[in-house]
């Protein structure tokens, strides 16, 4: 391995080789190093290192930046700073994945029966709320075979996904399934409060009726203002920047399968999210009920 000409030249006519290091900005340890051909100590360090990033970068899916690498690297005991995990996860060409610009899905229906907003755009992580307070939204996804519908039940408390529902269209029935799958899923024994859009699936009366049987009180934002759900936005970007819009979804099954797969084996058991201190919805809601 060479090193730079012009400090080895210094070098050999008797010059001092800290002032041409301090001249060129490399330092005394790094050109012994590299003149003997031996990489120096940070250097194995940092390799070392890159091999766990990438390790936590693979295990993530290819999703986590380098906040979520550093947190996952700190819990498993190794000392290191998120700009070093920054730094070296540039150098290895590793990146997480960023979210693209939303589409504006919701239909209101002005006809509409008026509802308060009981959130007021508090979607804080609450320990002792657990299944008190829920949001959610519809998305879609592009498939070959035409679009695919997702609606989803977050609870606000933990992060979880508590219950969602796929479908080929826009009905009423797609959210009210979500709704009927997060009350079979958590059971709750108290009030819950669940919080969307004004989109016209929410603010119907069959869904009204639905939440009324199941002991809901429904809450909505205001029109155009997605602060007032931002919660289920924040899910939606997630899931499309890390698997939807990562792939050409050949079919809805496909489709459906990948959702499955995400929420339930990742999102809700694995993913880790800074609202939470870096731990996952599921790690989360162990630790309160310990």
């Amino acid at each position: 391995m060479t090193v730079h000409p012009f400090i080895e030249a210094e070098k050999q006519g008797g010059h001092n080789v800290k002032r041409a290091c301090e001249l060129l900005k490399v330092s005394r340890t790094a050109f012994y190093a590299r003149r003997n051909g031996k990489p120096g100590l940070r250097a194995v360090r940092d390799a070392e290192l890159t091999e766990k990033i990438t390790a936590v970068h693979e295990r993530s899916r290819g999703t986590y930046g380098a906040p979520r690498v550093h947190a996952v690297l700190k819990q498993e005991g190794a000392e290191c700073g998120r700009r070093r995990v920054a730094r070296l996860m540039r150098a290895a060409g590793l990146a997480g994945r960023h979210r693209r610009r939303r589409q504006v899905t919701t239909v209101s229906d002005p006809r509409a029966a008026a509802r308060p907003d009981l959130v007021v755009r508090d979607f804080a992580p609450d320990a002792a709320a657990l299944d008190t307070r829920w949001c959610g939204d519809i998305t879609y996804v592009p498939t070959e075979e035409g679009w695919l519908y997702l609606a989803t039940v977050i609870d606000i408390a933990s992060r979880r996904v508590v219950g969602w529902a796929t479908a080929e269209h826009l009905r009423t029935e797609l959210v009210a399934d979500a709704l009927r799958s997060a009350c079979r899923q958590r059971r709750p024994t108290r009030p819950v409060i669940f919080h969307s859009d004004r989109g016209c699936q929410y603010t119907s009366q069959q869904y009204a009726a639905l939440a009324a049987e199941l002991g809901i009180r429904l809450s909505v934002g205001r029109t155009g203002q997605c602060w007032d759900n931002a919660l289920a936005e924040s899910f939606f970007a997630t899931i499309k920047r890390e698997l939807l819009d990562a792939a050409v979804w050949p079919s809805r099954a496909a489709a459906r399968t990948a959702i499955f797969v995400f929420i339930e084996s990742w999102y809700n058991l694995h993913r880790l999210h800074s609202s939470l201190g870096y731990r996952s919805p599921a790690d989360y809601e162990t630790a309160l009920a310990a």
